[in-house]
């Protein structure tokens, strides 16, 4: 009988974060492959969890992947963490989580925190839908690719970024997402959290000063959204909606155009018909 692969998510500061669950887990599981096995010690010791740990992180990922799977064939089950939060978010997991679901072994999730989630709810930014980016590329192209998409994107925008890289990035992002909100959260749920909202310029003055953890969200790009909902009205739709407004039949037209991207001549000829 095959073993099961729990993936368990711990801490990302406050140790008291942890649930009954994934205690309960780590004590249970034959093993748990750790990104750093010194820092998950130091949890597995302050909840008196004695285990036997293994080390899984970025750069023996493929390597463990291998002997993961040959122990979960062997009926072991095992317990996969990162050094905070859950793994596979932006931390080894995702790939032997796909081995796994190949094999036809059992992959169960342990809940717990994740610093994208605990940082967007207590952003103040739209909640509704959003999109998450990791960390950046180092690479310069796919870089400003990333860059690109995220000036277009219409959804909140949460990215990972590294304490020492954080003052280059808001640069890059100056002139791409000018007015738009803007809030950095750093050591969430650590004595030193805090979330600092404010324009993108008020950030770039402030972030020399910030250490640790940090975590920043962006505003969707609100012209696009209105765009967006404008081109899918008829265009009916979308002249009454300026009449409502005051706007007289000249200027309507004109707005329509320049909202729709078309020569003003071809949305007269269409009210003219």
């Amino acid at each position: 009988m095959k073993g099961k692969l729990y993936l368990v998510a711990t801490p990302i500061g406050n140790l008291e974060d942890i649930t009954f669950r994934a205690i309960k887990i780590l004590k249970e599981v034959d093993f748990i492959a750790a990104e750093d096995t010194r820092n998950t010690l130091k949890l597995l010791n302050h909840f008196q969890i004695k285990n036997t740990l293994i080390s899984n992180h970025r750069h023996n990922e493929e390597e463990r992947e291998s002997f993961l799977i040959h122990k979960l064939k062997e009926g072991k089950n095992i317990a996969i963490v990162s050094d905070a939060g859950t793994p596979g978010i932006s931390d080894p997991g995702e790939f032997i989580v796909k081995k796994a679901i190949e094999e036809n072994i059992e992959v169960i999730p342990i809940p717990g925190a994740c610093a994208a989630i605990n940082a967007l709810i207590a952003s103040g930014l739209d909640t509704k839908e959003f999109v998450f980016l990791g960390f950046l590329p180092m690479h310069k192209k796919l870089r400003k690719e990333k860059l690109e998409e995220i000036k277009n994107e219409n959804k909140t925008i949460i990215i990972y970024e590294a304490p020492h890289k954080m003052k280059e990035t808001l640069k890059d992002l100056k002139e791409l997402i000018k007015n738009r909100k803007i809030v950095l959260a750093r050591e969430l749920t650590k004595i030193n959290e805090k979330l600092i909202r404010g324009n993108i310029e008020e950030l770039i003055q402030k972030c020399d000063k910030l250490k640790g953890e940090m975590i920043l969200l962006i505003e969707g790009n609100q012209e696009k959204n209105t765009e967006n909902i404008l081109n899918n009205l008829s265009l009916e739709e979308h002249y009454k909606l300026y009449e409502k407004q005051g706007f007289d039949k000249k200027e309507i037209i004109k707005k329509i155009a320049k909202a729709r991207g078309v020569n003003k001549n071809e949305i007269y000829q269409y009210f003219i018909k």
